[in-house]
C-alpha cells in the first residue's frame, strides 16, 4: 500500500486545485447566473482556460486513484473494471476541456456533439466506477468501514445524476449539475485521503 501514497497525494492535490478553481469562477464570473449556468459554460470567457486546466487535473485524479487502487488491492474482488471506467471517465473530461478550447471555432456544428458525448461519458463512467470500486473495497482487508461509507455515497451520486438527467422541471440545471459534481468530487477526495492515510500508517508501522 505504500506505493499508493504518491498517487493518492497527486490525486488529492489535483482535486483540491479543481475545487478551488471551480469555486473561484462562480464568484469571478458575474456575467453568469451560478444557479442556472452549468459548469461547462464557465469553460469559455474569463477564467475559462484555468477551468479547462482544472478539468484536466480532475481527469488525472480520477485515473490515478483508479489505477492505484487496482495495483495495490489484494482482496478477492480485485478487478480491472473500475479503473477502466475511471480512465474512460478521465478521457471524457479531458476531451471536454481540450475540445472546448478549439472545436467551437474550428467546427461549430460538431463541437456540441463532441462535448455532449464526452461529458455524458465522463459522468456515467465515473458514477458506475464509483459503485464498482466501493463494492470491491467492501472485501478489501482494512477497508470495510470506509467502504461502507463510500458505497452509500456512490449510490447517492448515481441517484442524483439520474435525477438531474430525468427531472427536467426540477431545480435549476446549473445547481443540479454542480450538486452532482460536488458529490462525485467529495467521494474522490474522501477516497484519496483514506488511501493516503492507509499508506502513511503502513509506513509508520
Amino acid at each position: 500500500m505504500n506505493g499508493a501514497r504518491p498517487a493518492a497525494l497527486l490525486a488529492l492535490v489535483a482535486l483540491l486545485l479543481f475545487v478551488a478553481t471551480a469555486l473561484w469562477t462562480q464568484f469571478a464570473r458575474a456575467d453568469l447566473d451560478w444557479m442556472r449556468a452549468t459548469l461547462s459554460l464557465y469553460l469559455h470567457g474569463p477564467w475559462g482556460l484555468a477551468l479547462r486546466a482544472a478539468y484536466c487535473l480532475l481527469a488525472v485524479a480520477i485515473a490515478a486513484l483508479g489505477i492505484a487502487l487496482y495495483r495495490h488491492s489484494v482482496g478477492p474482488r480485485r478487478s480491472a473494471a473500475a479503473p477502466l471506467l475511471f480512465t474512460v471517465s478521465a478521457l471524457g473530461l479531458a476531451t471536454v476541456a481540450i475540445g472546448d478550447s478549439w472545436l467551437p471555432q474550428a467546427t461549430p456544428l460538431l463541437a456540441p456533439l463532441v462535448h455532449g458525448v464526452a461529458a455524458n461519458t465522463a459522468f456515467l463512467c465515473a458514477s458506475v466506477g464509483m459503485l464498482l470500486q466501493a463494492w470491491y473495497l467492501r472485501r478489501e482487508p482494512g477497508w470495510q468501514r470506509s467502504a461502507a461509507l463510500l458505497w452509500g455515497w456512490a449510490w447517492l451520486a448515481f441517484a442524483l445524476l439520474w435525477l438531474h438527467v430525468l427531472w427536467r422541471d426540477g431545480p435549476p440545471r446549473g445547481l443540479g449539475q454542480k450538486l452532482v459534481i460536488a458529490v462525485i468530487v467529495g467521494w474522490l477526495l474522501w477516497l484519496a485521503v483514506t488511501l493516503y492515510r492507509r499508506g502513511l500508517a503502513r509506513t509508520r508501522a
